[in-house]
């Protein structure tokens, strides 16, 4: 029987009234197992409304209030981490590790906001002039948004509703409506713990839905993680709007392996961050620059990695890799890997016609590998998302520098060497926002900010960590100067001495 997934406001599930819904559907087998409620205006008005009213009460509340929320919310996300990654497994694919591996990134974030105190404390300087001194404080924003990417649907959400909640703003959620029902569980908690009804709401939906937050006059700021086209048109319109913006974008991660690099890690590295959660993430490394003579081997040795693959359904403890998001998705992915071999590239690996036995009509694809590729073709120029390796040579370090800069993308890359000095000066003169030395995907801890450079990244503020509180807060500068209380007027006696 086909389930419905409804929206979530003001604390309580609340039905769609637009009569659009969405159909979710199980990657692993191709049926549809869902359908979701897909709001319009007025369904995001209502929302955006529950927000509104929450705000009067939660933007004024103690930090201690908060902190206690969170801290009763990160109990429950622990102890239900399992059926939160049952959900992501069912509805996106990817296999049962990875959505707990999800889950627990995720909490690294309620974890850091449990500590809002801290990150909120202002600064003061005392007799700046005479009997005058100067604060520096933050407050909340108001009402915020969100809107976040099918491919991690609990661990982006959790990059931004705790911290913005607990720096006192109230939060809507607009999910991606290809998986959307970890999102729903995730508000459940939260009201489980103790969050007030409008703290955080959940609305489905598709470009009405996203159009109608970026337009509305209540909401303040808008938080996105997709694609660079979406992430563009994001900013452009929230910011014509007067909203503070941060819109994360794709990306076209490289890893550079120097000669002295140890290529049996480099492998390991390259095989698990191409084709992990089947490459449907922003930080896979879809580009390996292979320096001087060590391309061949490198690439047999990523080659043999990859055959010995397991994939299968996402909820198969044996799976190592699970189906793409959709059909359309997977073949588009495919359509990369058979027109690479016309644009020059060779096809080491074409899993093109991969399928799973008893799940035939599932959105399976295997894993790929294209050696020798251009930067001019389109295999290396788009971000694929999927699990597609490109594979590009290059005569020197500088020249593999030079081949990753020219990337209009800055979101994360990586250099696997033995040499400090050459790792040292990659990560001064590379032109991206996240780098690893010697680590494949390097995604920053939860204290510490994620974001990329150029077209990976619109707006002025990375995500979570330092820039995430200072994006759901805004700063305020109090002057004051007081009287002494000697002077005050005669006849008035506060107890101080009048020769002071």
């Amino acid at each position: 029987m086909t389930k419905t997934v409804h929206h979530y406001i003001g604390g309580k599930t609340v039905e769609g009234t637009s009569g659009e819904w969405g159909p979710v559907t199980d990657p692993a087998t191709g049926v549809v197992t869902t359908r979701v409620a897909l709001a319009d205006t007025d369904e995001v008005g209502t929302a955006v409304a529950a927000a509104k009213d929450a705000y009067a009460t939660w933007g004024t509340s103690s930090l201690a209030q908060r902190t206690a929320v969170l801290f009763r919310y990160r109990a429950l996300l622990d102890a239900r981490r399992d059926d939160i990654a049952a959900l992501i497994t069912a509805e996106h694919g990817k296999v049962h590790s990875d959505a707990l591996g999800e889950v627990a990134r995720g909490l690294e974030i309620v974890e850091l906001a449990c500590g809002i105190t801290v990150q909120l404390k202002g600064e003061l300087s005392t007799q700046v002039s005479n009997r005058v001194d100067v604060a520096a404080i933050r407050q909340p924003l108001g009402v915020v948004a969100g809107i976040t990417p099918f491919n991690f649907p609990a661990m982006v959400p959790m990059w931004m509703f705790p911290l913005a909640i607990a720096c006192g703003n109230t939060f809507v959620l607009k999910p991606s409506e290809k998986d959307p029902s970890a999102a729903n569980l995730l508000a459940e908690l939260a009201s489980e713990a103790g969050l007030p009804d409008g703290v955080l709401n959940v609305v489905h939906g598709g470009k009405t839905a996203v159009d109608a937050l970026l337009a509305h006059p209540d909401v303040a700021a808008v938080s996105f993680v997709g694609s660079t086209p979406i992430a563009r048109y994001i900013h452009t319109t929230a910011s014509a709007n007067g909203k503070r913006v941060q819109a994360l974008g794709g990306a076209k991660n490289h890893m550079l392996v120097l000669p002295d690099a140890d290529l049996d890690a480099a492998a390991d590295a390259a095989v698990s961050a191409a084709y992990g959660s089947a490459g449907e993430r922003c930080m896979a490394i879809s580009a390996v620059v292979a320096v001087g003579a060590i391309g061949d081997e490198l690439v047999a040795k990523i080659r043999e990695r990859a055959e010995k693959i397991k994939i299968g359904p996402g909820n198969d403890p044996a799976s190592e890799m699970g189906p793409l998001i959709t059909a359309a998705h997977r073949d588009k992915v495919a359509s990369y890997v058979t027109g690479a071999a016309a644009q020059g590239a060779e096809v080491v690996l074409d899993g093109t016609g991969y399928t799973v036995d008893g799940h035939e009509d599932g959105h399976w694809i295997g894993l790929s590998l294209l050696d020798k590729v251009s930067t001019d073709s389109d295999a290396y120029r788009d971000e694929i998302f999927g699990p597609v390796l490109c594979v590009l040579r290059a005569d020197t370090y500088e020249d593999g520098v030079a081949l990753i800069n020219g990337s209009p993308f800055g979101n994360g890359t990586a250099i696997f060497t033995r040499d400090g000095g050459a790792a040292r000066r990659f990560q001064l003169e590379i032109q991206a926002g996240m780098v690893g030395v010697n680590v494949p995907i390097p995604v920053p801890v939860g204290y510490h900010s994620f974001g990329g450079w150029k077209d990976s990244l619109f707006g002025d503020h990375h995500i979570y960590g330092n820039d995430g509180v200072h994006f759901y807060t805004r700063g305020k500068v109090v002057t004051t100067r007081w009287p002494d209380p000697s002077d005050a007027p005669a006849g008035v006696d506060l107890g101080f001495p009048r020769n002071h």
